[in-house]
């Protein structure tokens, strides 16, 4: 499976979804959200995070770039490049060691283009005034496990 797509309806799907897919993306090491501002990106990686135990704020890192996350059964780094002024910025903060050993959940991915690899799942999250889209693409074989198991998951 290289491709998955859901519908959500608000918020409170949103975060649920997100606790959803941590339970998918364990092998994972970069996972970019994509979508205009208040698409719900970041209410979908909170939900992600709650459910790994994170209890504490969980927000856009816009204006420090990067927050980390020390999780009972992964290390996430959360990213937000919307104010990245150029991708070799990525480069001087070291992505690949944050690439190396942690999950990486990118936003605004298409910021980083060039310096980004390819993601092993992307998400892209589109929204009109019923709710939320998203569209998930496989970038590697554990992205594609990852969907096999959301699909799974989101069965149930």
């Amino acid at each position: 499976m290289t491709d998955y797509q859901c519908f959500i309806a608000d918020g409170l799907q949103m975060q649920a979804f997100g606790a959803k897919l941590a339970l998918c993306c364990k092998q994972l090491s970069l996972l970019e959200l994509q979508g205009d501002l208040g698409a719900g990106k970041t209410t979908l990686t909170r939900g992600f995070l709650r459910s790994l135990g994170v209890t504490g704020a969980v927000k856009s890192p816009t204006y420090t770039l990067v927050e980390l996350y020390e999780c009972a059964d992964m290390h996430i780094a959360h990213f937000d490049l919307y104010r990245l002024a150029d991708p070799e910025e990525l480069l001087f903060i070291g992505i690949e060691d944050y690439l190396a050993d942690r999950l990486c959940i990118v936003e605004w991915p298409e910021k980083g283009q060039g310096v980004l690899p390819v993601a092993d799942l992307e998400c892209v999250i589109s929204y009109d005034n019923e709710g939320r889209h998203l569209y998930f693409k496989a970038g590697s074989q554990a992205g594609q496990q990852a969907l096999l198991q959301l699909q799974s998951v989101m069965l149930r």
